[in-house]
């Protein structure tokens, strides 16, 4: 097994990845940030540049791109560099997802990640609390309304605080997570219309949530530029939030980290306090 103490970091400037890279940092873990303008240039279409990335590594906090297929090569690559340990971020409920067009790039991922040499955990996320903040929801949030196809079924949206402690204390702690899956939630499951609502009294701003059609979304989206393709896979997720497979919580959280996850009011009040969505 690999004795190299770095951790590779893909989508070290992304939600997750910059979370994950300065909580390691902070435990003194020697980190590599990869993405596709940090000083380790990292861009799933070039694999090319990979091989560099991969030198000296011995473990790897793994994003997968948002097509399916890169991840088997690169997983190969991995093993040949030497490395010992792999993370890979992936979906809540992707056992439950079927047919759906959403998610063929983390099943896809997973595949790659388990049918390796390597010691593998996969962990499953909810969606994240500062989709609200940070992009996704945080525009239509600032100009007061949401319009999403997402009805009363609700989602047990995981604070991504959270998910970054999980991700860095499994890839402290060698072995002990081996072969694991951990789907990771909040503590409980709100609709979007709570979210939203929960946000408005918080901020003290006037925000509604509106539930429009899958076919509207899909049109508004394709009208902002978004690519057709990508917003179809989106509306895909909210097809299957509506079949209520994912609306259940879990204890990922706590049977990695010994504690409750943070709920989505302690996230409005940080959030709202630091001005997120003041216009």
């Amino acid at each position: 097994m690999s004795t190299d103490t770095t951790t590779l970091v893909l989508g070290a400037t992304g939600k997750t990845g910059r979370r994950v890279a300065a909580r390691l940092r902070l435990d003194g873990t020697p980190v590599r940030a990869a993405s596709r303008s940090g000083s380790t240039r990292f861009d799933w279409s070039d694999p090319g540049g990979w091989d560099a990335a991969l030198r000296g590594v011995g473990a790897v906090y793994l994003v997968p791109p948002t097509v399916p297929g890169p991840v088997h090569e690169f997983v190969a690559r991995a093993e040949a560099a030497g490395v010992a340990r792999l993370v890979l971020l992936s979906g809540h409920g992707a056992d439950t997802w079927g047919d759906s067009a959403f998610g063929h790039d983390m099943l896809s991922a997973e595949e790659a990640v388990r049918g390796s040499a390597l010691e593998w955990t996969v962990l499953r996320p909810s969606n994240f609390d500062q989709n609200f903040s940070e992009e996704l929801f945080h525009a239509p949030l600032l100009v007061g309304e949401l319009a999403l196809p997402a009805g009363e079924v609700p989602e047990p949206f995981i604070d991504i605080e959270d998910l970054a402690e999980v991700a860095v204390t499994v890839l402290a702690e060698p072995g002990r997570h081996a072969g694991r899956t951990y789907e990771l939630t909040g503590p409980r499951a709100i609709t979007f219309a709570e979210a939203t609502e929960l946000i408005s009294r918080a901020s003290d701003l006037p925000i509604t949530y509106k539930q429009i059609s899958p076919a509207e979304y899909t049109a508004a989206l394709v009208e902002t530029g978004l690519d057709a393709t990508d917003v179809r896979t989106l509306a895909a997720m909210y097809e299957l939030i509506e079949r209520g497979v994912l609306s259940g919580t879990t204890d990922g959280i706590a049977t990695v980290l010994g504690r409750s996850p943070r709920t989505f009011e302690d996230y409005v009040v940080r959030t709202a306090a630091a001005g997120a969505w003041q216009r």
